[in-house]
């Protein structure tokens, strides 16, 4: 699914990152523990949270995510969105819940990663 679409499926602001159609993901995962996203091991995910800090980034880079939907209205500090242009993310704000986004976007198409 493109980003494009996600950003228009859950009328999500994209904050970070490249705005054209190019970036694609296939599977997504939803989580506010970051020690469940460490044990992922996929391409092409899309990061579905609500925990919008310095830390989610961090995971997010050792776990080669390069997109992220922070849920529940969470608005990012320029910190958080410094160090994921440094690390070529795509970022996103979304007013729904975690539930609601997923609900969406699996109804839409994306895939669970398990």
């Amino acid at each position: 699914m493109k980003i494009s679409e996600i950003s228009k499926i859950l009328k999500a602001q994209i904050v970070c990152g490249i705005k054209e159609e190019e970036g694609t993901v296939e599977y997504a995962f939803a989580s506010d523990l970051m020690s469940d996203v460490l044990t992922l091991d996929t391409s092409n995910l899309l990061l579905i949270t609500g925990l919008a800090n310095v830390q989610t980034i961090r995971t997010a880079e050792m776990s080669n995510i390069s997109y992220i939907v922070f849920c529940r209205g969470k608005k990012l500090s320029e910190e958080i969105i410094e160090l994921a242009e440094e690390n070529q993310m795509i970022l996103m704000e979304c007013s729904y819940s975690v539930f609601k986004t997923c609900g969406l976007l699996y109804q839409s198409g994306l895939k669970a990663i398990y």
